[in-house]
């Protein structure tokens, strides 16, 4: 009994440490830890709450992510109306609400509150006895859709609320917040050079990229997608538990939610509309977009006084900025090469002023878009900066003498290779990983920790051997020595040691983690690690053709075309040659089965697994004989089954596949 109370005591104070790390890091952008000694305390506390699964609680950091894709979204009818507000487009607007509010309420002058009008997905969190049991979307303002696994992956989200602080925020233990789900400029950016890669579809502004990420019916796609949330409003049993909004806000950064620190309190509406002009001179420089500003009376006597009409609250108004347009001559379409290869043509403008910046050229994303708009050179064209930093080409006003058709180029503009583009696909892109367009990410991507694994191997690194031209391929990273190393910023002797040792001890590694650190065109780890057990050499996957490639189990026509592009590349081929020259394991070491108990067997995971991961107990399979599988078939022997199991439980039971719990499956693995 001690001993779990133990572990009970030292499993609590993990989680405490971790929420308030994640507290400074999501929240508060003040981080006092690494990542990787983030993540060391994170597997601490998964691994004590694996041994320990009776401790595991629904608030612990453990259980954001995860959980198998559902079927659909349960609708779920708001307790309290989330009821849109009327906008106002000029200052006459705002002076007409300021009106009518000093007329309803008999005041002189009226105090209110001014934030920014966040471009996201409206939410409501329902916490109860301080934890977060439900995540609901706006919907229609009566009826949302429960997202709750989604809405638990968006760190900025306290799943948990202690007592002290709901104490300090003067708040009872069952509340709502309300507040907007919103996607970063960065975030959005990151992502949409990932849909690059992949050739699929560009998201239109972070706004339908937020939406979209919260609205996916799997909660590890919404985990990958770097969300963040913005709360602004409070409510105890349908009420605001404040007297002002202004102290709902202070309540709510109390209570350790995100608040934006831009809110302001105006006396007046002369004082809000000093609080617009200044946020649409500066907004452009924010992280985030933001489309104007909310103006809400700030007390909340009078907001009561001042009740709603049938569509909106009378004591609140949106103004919306405008959007910044102006007409240029498009002087040249040009192409860049992006780190993930895929090149981008942009615009390149005659100078325009647009909303105080001076603009020269913006991205047209792919040639689809091109096509789309009709653009070609000397076309003067519509440009909008809409609460973005890049700016973009609305439409063409008037088509220039010459019609020149735009075409991408054969060879890549910056390394000179040949250019590469699969059949059905929007992308092109440069398939030679040792481009000076992409060496950065791609060495980054390398000396990852599911890829070679290289630890110290980290940005400021990599910029510096990239800045002192002392790497030009994956190749180079072996051939440093110490003295080079220590001549590096912030490398004093051990860590150039160390970082050496990792280098050379990445050579052993196994074959899949060298296809996946490459970087062939759509190959990740599982496909990387399935390749490596068909072919067992490098030297063979390079030689095979696309119909040996697809003989490989999950392998399609896309990946197969995309390792065939790969290897047509003779820069890769060099590439793959000085590696072997310097020594790194080219081979997969196929090890012989612990037993044959599985011979024959196919296992297929679903859910999330308490004692591993999916990975470990696929690689358990492996050892004893047996065959993991992806997709569930008449020809699956087992259907394992997790936490938060989806559709390959529902096609088991419909197949009559034997299913088995994690602990049958345990049991079956230490069976004699």
């Amino acid at each position: 009994m001690a001993k779990n109370s133990a572990v009970a005591k030292e499993i609590e104070r993990l989680r405490e440490k971790i929420r308030r790390h994640e507290y400074l890091y999501f929240v508060n952008d003040d981080p006092e830890i690494s990542d990787a000694a983030f993540d060391k305390l994170m597997n601490q506390l998964k691994k004590l709450e694996a041994e320990n699964p009776k401790l595991v609680t629904p608030d612990s950091p453990t259980q954001r992510a995860g959980g198998a894709p559902r079927d659909g979204f349960q609708q779920v009818r708001h307790k309290t109306p989330m009821i849109s507000l009327d906008n106002a487009f000029s200052f006459e607007d705002l002076a007409n609400f300021d009106r009518r509010v000093r007329e309803l309420t008999g005041r002189e002058k009226v105090e209110y509150v001014t934030e920014h009008k966040f471009d996201g997905l409206s939410m409501s969190l329902i916490y109860e006895k301080g934890a977060l049991v439900r995540g609901v979307t706006r919907g229609d303002g009566t009826t949302g859709e429960d997202v709750t696994p989604n809405v638990r992956t968006i760190r900025s989200i306290p799943l948990w609320i202690d007592a002290a602080q709901l104490k300090k925020a003067a708040i009872p233990h069952s509340f709502e917040v309300r507040g907007e789900a919103i996607m970063t400029r960065k975030a959005f950016e990151a992502m949409n050079e990932q849909q690059d890669a992949k050739g699929e579809k560009r998201y239109a502004n972070p706004r339908n990229a937020a939406a979209g990420s919260v609205r996916v019916l799997d909660p590890n796609i919404t985990a990958s997608r770097g969300l963040g949330f913005f709360a602004y409003y409070l409510l105890v049993d349908g009420r605001v538990p404040k007297k002002r909004h202004s102290e709902v806000l202070e309540a709510l950064n109390e209570l350790r939610f995100k608040v934006s620190a831009d809110w302001a309190l105006c006396h007046g509406v002369t004082e809000v509309e000093d609080y617009i002009t200044k946020w649409d001179a500066k907004r452009e420089k924010l992280g985030y977009d933001i489309d104007g500003i909310v103006v809400k009376v700030n007390e909340v006597g009078l907001q009561n006084e001042l009740g709603f009409t049938s569509k909106a609250p009378r004591w609140a108004i949106a103004y919306k900025y405008q959007a910044h347009q102006e007409t240029t001559l498009l002087k040249q379409i040009e192409v860049s090469v992006g780190r993930t290869g895929v090149l981008t043509p942009f615009a390149v403008f005659e100078p325009v002023q647009i909303g105080g910046v001076t603009v020269t050229k913006s991205t047209l994303h792919n040639m689809d878009e091109v096509q789309r708009l009709g653009v070609h050179a000397g076309d003067t064209v519509l440009v909008e900066r809409a609460g973005e930093v890049i700016p973009h080409v609305l439409k063409v006003v008037k088509h220039g003498k010459e019609e020149k058709e735009f075409k991408m180029p054969e060879k890549c503009p910056v390394c000179g290779m040949r250019v590469h583009r699969a059949e059905g696909e929007v992308a092109y892109r440069c398939v030679n990983v040792s481009c000076p367009a992409r060496k950065r990410e791609s060495l980054l991507h390398f000396a990852g920790r599911h890829a070679m694994n290289i630890d110290g191997l980290g940005e400021k690194i990599v910029d510096q051997l990239l800045e002192k031209d002392l790497v030009k391929d994956f190749a180079g990273l072996y051939k440093l020595d110490l003295k080079t190393l220590e001549n590096l910023e912030r490398m004093g002797e051990k860590s150039a040691q160390n970082l050496l040792d990792e280098i050379a001890g990445s050579k052993k590694n196994s074959l899949a983690r060298l296809i996946y650190a490459i970087g062939m065109p759509f190959v990740g780890e599982r496909t990387a690690q399935l390749l490596a057990e068909h072919f067992g050499s490098m030297a063979k996957l390079a030689e095979a053709s696309q119909e040996e490639l697809m003989e490989v189990p999950e392998v399609g026509p896309k990946v197969a075309e995309g390792v065939r592009e790969f290897f047509s590349e003779s820069a890769n081929r060099k590439l793959i040659e000085h590696l072997r020259a310097v020594g790194v394991n080219m081979k997969e070491e196929r090890q012989a089965p612990v037993s044959a108990r599985f011979a024959g067997m196919t296992f297929v995971f679903t859910g999330t697994l308490a004692k591993r991961t999916r990975e470990e107990a696929e690689a358990l399979v492996i050892s004893h004989g047996g065959k993991p599988g992806n997709s569930v078939s008449k020809k699956t022997t087992y259907v394992v089954v997790g936490e938060d199991a989806g559709s390959k439980l529902d096609k088991a039971k419909d197949l009559g596949v034997t299913i088995l719990t994690e602990a049958q499956f345990e049991k079956l693995t230490n069976a004699k």
